[in-house]
């Protein structure tokens, strides 16, 4: 079952129990999927909608952030719910064991030895780590095996 199929069917759950916050974020999360497929007139696989999924959190937990500082709790924990909601159809995350090691095989496979070869090391992690790990931490750490 393709990621579409199952936001579609956590939908209609969604209406069946009548899970307000659920079906909002579920719905938000689709029209997005829907207006990426129509603005770039394709159809979208699993990758591409795990990177719309992954940047709905990010921005949620950027306005939960904004929200905390303007002491705005209540509009805070609505974007947390939203989150909570959305990090049920995304993989799970990667532990740092699972990441050095996926580095290390990275760094071999490309044959990386400086710094001038972070985007080779970064192309070959991105498909094996989307929605599973932070890309921003993702890149400290390979920056760090590559200065080393």
């Amino acid at each position: 079952m393709t990621l579409i199929e199952e936001l579609k069917n956590a939908q209609k759950d969604a209406m069946r129990a009548r899970d307000k916050v659920r079906l909002g974020t579920i719905r938000m999360a689709l029209a997005a999927i829907r207006q990426r497929e129509i603005d770039e007139q394709i159809e979208l696989d699993d990758p591409a909608v795990l990177a719309i999924l992954t940047k709905m959190v990010k921005q949620r937990q950027d306005a939960a952030s904004q929200y905390d500082q303007a002491e705005r709790a209540d509009l805070a924990d609505a974007e947390r719910a939203e989150i909570v909601v959305i990090e049920t159809f995304l993989p799970q995350p990667l532990t740092d064991a699972e990441l050095d090691a996926l580095i290390e095989d990275a760094m071999a496979a490309t044959g990386a030895s400086g710094m001038q070869d972070m985007g080779k090391v970064m192309g070959q992690l991105k498909p094996q780590v989307q929605g599973r790990t932070d890309m921003g931490a993702l890149s400290g750490k390979i920056k760090a095996r590559l200065n080393a």
